[in-house]
C-alpha cells in the first residue's frame, strides 16, 4: 500500500522545488490526489504537467498499486492568479 508521503516524495524528486500536496481520497492507499505548483510547469499545457507528475509514479501506475491520481497542476504565475486557494 501505497502513501500521500512516499507519493510526494517521489512528485518532489521528478520536480524539486515544487510546493506538492497530496492526499488519500479514499483511506485505502491507491486513490489520491495531489495539487503541484511547479515553475517546470510554465509554458506548458495541462497534458504536458500531467505528464510530468506521472512519469516518476509511472511503476505504481502499471502495477495497478496506484490505481487512480487526480491532478490539480499550476505554475507558480497560475497559482498566484487563482489567490493561491
Amino acid at each position: 500500500m501505497l502513501d500521500a508521503d512516499f507519493i510526494r516524495s517521489r512528485i518532489l524528486e521528478a520536480l524539486p522545488g515544487s510546493e506538492v500536496e497530496v492526499r488519500d481520497t479514499t483511506g485505502t492507499g491507491d486513490h489520491f490526489e495531489a495539487r503541484v505548483v511547479s515553475p517546470d510547469f510554465a509554458g506548458k499545457m495541462m497534458v504536458q504537467q500531467h505528464k510530468l507528475v506521472y512519469a516518476p509514479l509511472q511503476t505504481w501506475l502499471e502495477t495497478g498499486e496506484l490505481h487512480a491520481l487526480a491532478l490539480k497542476t499550476y505554475s507558480p504565475e497560475q497559482w498566484k492568479k487563482l489567490g493561491n486557494r
